[in-house]
């Protein structure tokens, strides 16, 4: 005679609903256990951008070694023809603007990777596994700010090859690059929902069209003291020469100064964009993600 058989609870994911939409997996019970279940399914997702990049290293490799090459250009072939405000050395006046603009070249990499995902399928693949939904998006955030802190290694040890130095004590030091991860995390989150939002990685030309405006139109290269009026006002209160500035304070590096309100609370004004925009951007992007497929 044969055993009675026992149906097992089926582990398949949820079917699509008829509108084509998925059904999104049940929450566990307790606060407790949600937190667990986000911060395991992150960690995965996380993992597996990791292992994208080992497997395919040129691509990274290419991406940090693009702003060495900037600071090279700037540095020794413009260098010589740009006057430090105050005085000083040109290159220790660049290399906290590289910083800077290193964390927000990743938004070409946040969007690439997201919208990839979503043109072919992945994203809605996630949504439809009994998986955290902010795991997608949390597990994205963090590969992107360890790529961050690598990037930053490597042009620290640019920096240090080319003469720059910080001045004013490890702490403080550490304060700024504290400033150029919390930037970093802000610009992900309009990595993210420009990427969920574009309609595939073709649409990477529009977002170059956003960063290099506002990478240049600041104090990277050059003080805004030296631009038309009505240029450096707007080159002054561009977020990223907020964070500039900052780290320029901090690190006792050649600063464009002023008497400005942008130049006199640069440490706060590092603060508080990055803050805002997360606070514009973070609910888009949750929201944009949850009406994909819809």
């Amino acid at each position: 005679m044969t055993a009675p058989t026992t149906a097992l609870p089926s582990t398949a994911p949820p079917p699509p609903t008829p509108g084509g939409s998925f059904v999104p997996p049940a929450l566990p019970d307790s606060r407790a256990a949600r937190l667990r279940w986000a911060a395991t399914d992150s960690w995965t997702l996380t993992r597996r951008t990791l292992m994208h990049w080992a497997r395919q290293p040129g691509t990274l490799v290419l991406a940090l070694l693009f702003p060495v090459m900037i600071v090279l250009m700037f540095g020794y072939l413009f260098g010589g023809q740009m006057d430090v405000p105050g005085g000083g050395d040109y290159r220790e006046f660049l290399m906290p603007g590289m910083f800077a603009m290193t964390m927000v070249f990743g938004i070409e990499t946040t969007f690439a990777a997201v919208s990839t995902d979503a043109a072919r399928g992945v994203t809605d693949r996630f949504r439809s596994m009994p998986i955290s939904p902010s795991a997608v998006v949390v597990g994205r955030c963090t590969a992107d700010l360890l790529n961050s802190l690598v990037g930053l290694a490597v042009m620290v040890a640019c920096g240090r090859a080319v003469g720059w130095s910080w001045h004013d004590g490890l702490l403080r030091a550490l304060g700024a690059f504290g400033l150029f991860l919390l930037l970093r995390f802000a610009l992900l989150w309009i990595g993210i929902y420009l990427g969920l939002a574009a309609k595939g990685p073709e649409s990477l030309v529009a977002i170059q069209v956003l960063v290099w405006p506002l990478g240049f139109l600041s104090n990277t290269y050059a003080s805004p003291e030296t631009m038309p009026g009505w240029l450096g006002a707007i080159a002054e209160w561009n977020p990223l020469s907020a964070t500039v500035g900052a780290a320029r304070e901090l690190f006792g590096n050649p600063g464009w100064g002023g008497d400005s309100f942008a130049a006199r609370h640069a440490v706060e004004l590092a603060v508080a964009w990055p803050v805002l925009i997360t606070l514009v951007f973070f609910p888009l992007a949750v929201r944009r993600y949850n009406r994909l497929s819809r």
